[in-house]
Formats: structure tokens, sequence, C-alpha cells
């Protein structure tokens, strides 16, 4: 059976966000069949208001909350949730619906929702750069991050604001189903499987005038050579700065530091050659440029949960037959 996801839409919803889900996993398949099964509901069935001046109708109520593997609260101007950081009873109520085990997600300010439900206390979420003081103001005991494009824990997760929905709805589909089944929903689309860095690239900052050029050729150029030594020294040296500079650079540019950035290609690098070939596991280490299959194994690990091994099964085996 495919994976229900619920969207629930609070009024009034960002359409924008709205979208996302349905279309993201609306669009997942393997061998024609469909991976997901998307509910979009309200509190009850009918007209949903939007904050763009229209409204939606969704054909389910809460009941599709009780059916849901997964719930995801896309942006909202839902004043108890946005301006009082509460829920009335009624919304309690229908989140309760949501099966045990049920993985929770959030698009944007949907992450108020969820933390009005207490579903982010203790944990690490993000939401839309320009509304997380908002959330920490309201729910001090959320560990809030508005440098990334989404956060991922395991059982919840949520994005930064907008289109970042696209990236953790990716994301989700390349951790359930493997990057082979979520780059072609990113072609579909016609998005990017992956954005490098965080939202505060997108947060305006000043560069300095002297600073030199943009760092997009180095990080096309280390794409390429991943498996050559790339400490930041190497990164400079191609971009022709001095390595301060490219440091600043890099990190106003994508949000994050050259060798997180790096590691991260490296990673995903390793799990495109152990989906795609029958390369042995210390020759895709070695050629995802981590090293040592003990490397591969721990950052894999850290990333996904399973074993070189483990996710070669996972990810292969459905296609085995095909």
């Amino acid at each position: 059976m495919p994976h229900v996801v619920a969207v629930l839409a609070l009024p009034p919803v960002v359409g924008f966000d709205l979208a996302i889900p349905p279309e993201v996993f609306g669009t997942a398949e393997r061998d024609g069949e469909p991976l997901y099964d998307v509910r979009v509901c309200g509190l009850e069935p009918g007209p949903v208001p939007t904050t763009a001046g229209y409204a939606l109708h969704v054909e389910h109520g809460v009941e599709a909350l009780a059916a849901a593997d997964t719930v995801v609260v896309p942006g909202t101007h839902y004043l108890p949730a946005r301006r009082d950081g509460v829920l009335p009873a009624e919304v309690h109520a229908a989140l309760a619906q949501v099966p045990d085990g049920a993985r929770w997600m959030s698009i944007c300010t949907g992450a108020f929702v969820l933390a009005a439900a207490g579903r982010l206390d203790g944990r690490r979420a993000t939401t839309h750069w320009a509304r997380a003081g908002s959330l920490r103001a309201l729910h001090p005991g959320v560990e809030v991050d508005e440098d990334v494009l989404f956060v991922d824990e395991g059982d919840l997760a949520t994005s930064a604001g907008l289109a970042a929905g696209l990236d953790l709805c990716l994301h989700v589909v390349r951790r359930d189903h493997g990057a082979a089944v979520a780059n072609e929903v990113a072609r579909h689309l016609v998005v990017a499987p992956w954005r490098d860095g965080g939202q505060a690239q997108f947060i305006e900052r000043p560069l300095p005038v002297d600073d030199g050029g943009s760092t997009a050729a180095t990080r096309t150029w280390a794409r390429e050579h991943l498996a050559e030594p790339l400490d930041v020294a190497a990164l400079a040296g191609h971009a022709q700065m001095s390595t301060r500079t490219f440091a600043r650079r890099f990190r106003a540019e994508t949000g994050t530091s050259p060798h997180a950035w790096i590691l991260a290609q490296r990673v995903a690098r390793a799990r495109h050659l152990l989906e795609s070939t029958d390369l042995p596991v210390d020759r895709v280490a070695a050629d995802a440029g981590l090293g040592t299959t003990s490397s591969l194994r721990a950052h894999l690990a850290a990333d996904v949960g399973l074993s070189p091994l483990s996710y070669r099964r996972t990810y292969r085996a459905p296609r085995a037959g095909a």
C-alpha cells in the first residue's frame, strides 16, 4: 500500500506551500506505481482561505489524519499559532487522531503549528528566516536554526520558507526510496534535486566589494574532483583567493563552511555510486573522496542510518527485477 501523506491546511494557508507536498509526493513512483497516497485536508471538507486572496476546496476533513503515515503542515497565518503560540481544542483533537509513529513535517510557518502542539519541544527545527525570531520567542524550548533549508530528525522534519519545502519533500523522497526516485521527481518538476547551502544565502548581507568573485566555479570544479584532496587551501587556490576571503565568501554564498559542503557532496556521491554501480565498497569510498570503508560507513550511518551494503540492498533491491 502507498505511504499515506496527509497535508493539513489551516486557514489562511499559504497556497504555494500547500501545493508542494501533493506535487512532490504525488509524482513519486516506481515501475508506474505511486509510492505515496496524498490527501489534502482541512478541519472539515470545503473551502480553505489562502493568504493570496483565493480559497481552495479540500475534499477531506480531519479523518484523513487518522490514516496518515506522514502529516505535513504547510505555511499558514493561522492566528492562534502564529500570534499566541497555542492551538484551539478542535485542532488539538484533530492532531490527536494521528497514529503513533507517524512522521511529522512542516513547511515554512507550519512550524508554528507543530510547536504549539508540543511537537518541537526540545527538538531542532527551522522556519522562514524572517519568522525565526518569533518562533524562538513563543517557544523558547525549541532549538531554532534559521540558517538551514531544512532539518530532518527522523520522525520530525521542518523546512525553511516557501521553496525550501521543495528541498525538504525531495529529501524525504530520497530518504524513503533513494536518489534515483527523488531525481526523477525533480526532473519532472524541473527543479534541482539538491540545493547547496542553507537559507543564510538568501538573507541580505552586504559583501565587501574587494572580496573577489563568486565561488560558484570552484564549487563546480570541486564536484568533479571529489576523489582528490580538497581542503580550503586547494579550493581557495582554484578560486584565486586567500583562504580567509574564500571561506568568508563561500559561507556568504552557500550558508555553510567549505568543509561541511565538501563532506555533503562526497556522501551524496557515495550514495549515487552505491545505488547505480556494483563497485566494491572500498572503491566507492575512494571515488567519493571519503578515503576508507570505515569512513564511508561512519558518514553514511550518520546521514541515513545504514551501512554501505545495507544501503545498496535497500535502494537497489526494488529495481532488481526491472
